[in-house]
């Protein structure tokens, strides 16, 4: 599965809002970003004519963006009441998390064994930008640059339909975290990544597989996995973030 490429967050600036409006494909890569990166919070209410105003495209933009985002199960369609952003259940958290820990260290394992020195810049070029957005206090960019680590690997492995399985696992992912996160660890903020980097560069496949089986565990226990919602904000607000 194709990623969107790493881009900065998805907000009109003054010169932006004179361009030409962005079409459906657009829209939808940039609510898409919005989710990941924890600006639009599970459970918020998209607004087909806020988001047109934000954006200064027609409501049948809007309509098209969205449907992709429900395709994406980033959005759920309620009938009669709108869009709003997918909220994971306590149990499908869960079981979002087992699955990752059924594919993920296997997966570590064979890019540990693959990894050229160009794959091992590309992860480190991962691991720079992650840091610096938590040094600059974005959280929810940190966390969408971790999930973007872990596709990496995936792609490093070479195996394209489990690529592509734990593509969707990520996604869901954040939107696990962003309603569920009790403590920062969730981030990735550990070395846990520098170490699996290490082993990659060794090319230390038993190594890679533990570490990540390791690290995957501590994202599980750094979620408070009880029922929540999460607390209501202004779309405008939200995407001005």
């Amino acid at each position: 599965m194709t990623q969107t490429p790493v881009t900065p967050p998805a907000i009109l600036s003054d010169v932006e809002k004179n361009a030409t409006p962005p079409n459906a494909q657009q829209l939808f890569e940039r609510l898409e970003l919005a989710i990941h990166e924890h600006q639009l919070p599970p459970g918020m209410k998209l607004g087909e004519d806020d988001i047109a105003d934000i954006y200064g495209v027609s409501r049948t933009t809007v309509r098209s963006a969205l449907q992709t985002l429900s395709h994406q199960r980033l959005v759920e369609l309620k009938r009669n009441r709108g869009a709003f952003v997918a909220q994971p259940s306590v149990q499908e958290a869960r079981d979002v998390f087992e699955a990752r820990a059924l594919l993920e260290p296997r997966t570590a394992y064979s890019a540990a064994e693959r990894a050229t020195p160009e794959d091992i810049v590309r992860l480190q070029g991962h691991i720079d930008a992650e840091h610096e957005a938590l040094h600059a206090g974005n959280h929810g960019r940190a966390i969408y640059l971790s999930g973007q680590f872990h596709i990496a690997i995936a792609k490093i492995a070479d195996q394209h339909t489990i690529e592509a399985f734990i593509t969707q696992l990520i996604s869901r992912s954040s939107l696990i975290v962003a309603l569920y996160w009790e403590r920062r660890a969730a981030m990735c903020e550990s070395h846990a990544h520098d170490a699996l980097i290490s082993a990659f560069a060794d090319q230390d496949g038993p190594r890679a597989e533990e570490l990540m089986k390791s690290h995957l565990l501590d994202l599980v226990t750094s979620l408070d996995l009880r029922n929540k919602t999460s607390a209501p904000v202004s779309l405008k607000d939200a995407l001005a973030k």
